[in-house]
């Protein structure tokens, strides 16, 4: 695997640092420094998607057909990194990474050209109907029912979805429902988009250890689903879902966020005490420490690279990306945890306040680094939780990866 650069690539590198030094506005980056959240508010992530969407960057990964930049695998991958060495805040996955592959990979013509544009320019905020109070892991086991009106022009959902992040916020939901009950628990199973807009969707607030709401429960009772929003065929659902995981799996590089948090800390462990008259910096069970993540990080790095290469010969991400999720939730932890034991008592303030960035923002007791630190920490938990837990993962690789 050839990880040098081109000199085309190199150029497209340096384009890109010099767009995100002129256009990140301050206020984006330092309100995405102090969300502890996996997801950033939709005040600083779509404010930052509309400068990219200007630019016509902000569909990066789409083939240029739909309205993407038709950008090669190295590309993309040089992207990220940039804009996460950068620190520039998450984008709005679920739609731009999650849903919308999904749409203009399976969708109807009809579909893509309503979905789409409005993913773009942000009229269509989506959520994730995926998990059930019943049902998180095993995903198949899903309960949440689609019945099929006796003309078959809609579907009457009836049921709940949990954890569903940014449901307060979202006005369309794509969900997993069950639409057969009398086959194999996979093949009952169908992908709709749901109008969140609408009598029979109502959203309960989850808040988390940290205070933070971002997650939520959704109840439906009568939903309404036209069957022209129904991707692919009825009982196709779960051969979408298994696509629409490889892609939050591994269809982005966790490695440079990583390592920009990482250096973060570094640079804020240069001015802490370490008890004993010196710096943390200089300390060598500190720098024992976080030598032993930065070199996780690199690691996972490689194998990010090692699917970019694969993508780049035309081959689906495939299971490999269980392993890129499974690495990157436990250096998550690892990072946060770092930055906690960083500033030690000042490290464990928890404010519940929110948000944690702008003219309202609560002062910090030592610095806005150890004001965030512990809500950080605290929400970072879930990693090893969303988007299949570490066992799953672990099976997954075991079965498909190892044969096992």
């Amino acid at each position: 695997m050839d990880i040098d650069l081109s000199p085309e690539e190199l150029a497209f590198r340096d384009e890109v640092r010099a767009f995100l030094a002129e256009n990140l506005p301050a206020e984006v980056k330092d309100g995405a420094a102090a969300s502890p959240t996996v997801f950033v508010e939709p005040d600083i992530g779509q404010r930052w998607n509309a400068v990219l969407n200007a630019k016509g960057w902000l569909a990066y990964q789409w083939p240029k057909e739909v309205g993407g930049t038709g950008w090669t695998p190295t590309q993309r991958y040089i992207f990220e990194k940039e804009c996460a060495l950068a620190g520039a805040p998450n984008l709005t996955v679920l739609g731009l990474k999650l849903v919308a592959p999904v749409i203009y990979t399976f969708g109807t013509p009809a579909q893509k050209a309503k979905y789409l544009p409005k993913i773009l320019s942000g009229e269509d905020y989506w959520c994730q109907g995926f998990s059930e109070p019943g049902s998180g892991s095993d995903l198949a086991s899903l309960q949440c029912r689609a019945t099929l009106s006796e003309d078959g022009t809609h579907y009457k959902l009836n049921g709940s979805k949990i954890w569903t992040t940014h449901a307060h916020w979202a006005n369309k939901m794509f969900a997993l429902v069950r639409t057969d009950a009398n086959v194999k628990k996979q093949a009952g199973i169908s992908f709709l988009l749901v109008d969140m807009n609408q009598p029979g969707v109502s959203v309960r607030p989850l808040l988390t250890l940290a205070g933070d709401h971002e997650v939520n429960q959704v109840f439906l009772e009568d939903a309404i689903v036209p069957v022209e929003d129904r991707v692919a065929e009825e009982g196709d659902g779960w051969k979408l879902a298994k696509f629409l995981l490889e892609n939050e799996r591994g269809g982005s590089c966790h490695s440079p966020k990583l390592e920009y948090d990482l250096a973060q800390i570094e640079q804020a462990a240069r001015d802490e005490p370490d008890g004993a008259g010196g710096k943390l910096a200089d300390d060598k069970d500190w720098k024992r420490r976080v030598a032993k993540v930065r070199l996780g990080i690199q690691s996972l790095e490689m194998i990010e690279l090692k699917i970019l290469s694969e993508i780049a010969k035309g081959r689906a991400p495939g299971p490999q990306t269980s392993l890129c999720k499974l690495l990157a939730s436990n250096l998550r932890q690892d990072v946060d945890l770092l930055a906690v034991d960083l500033y030690g008592p000042a490290g464990l303030q928890l404010d519940f306040a929110r948000p944690l960035y702008g003219d309202n923002a609560p002062a910090p007791i030592h610095s806005k680094g150890a004001q965030v630190a512990s809500a950080r920490y605290l929400n970072s938990r879930a990693w090893t939780i969303f988007g299949g837990t570490n066992e799953v993962q672990a099976g997954i690789i075991a079965r498909t990866v190892l044969g096992l």
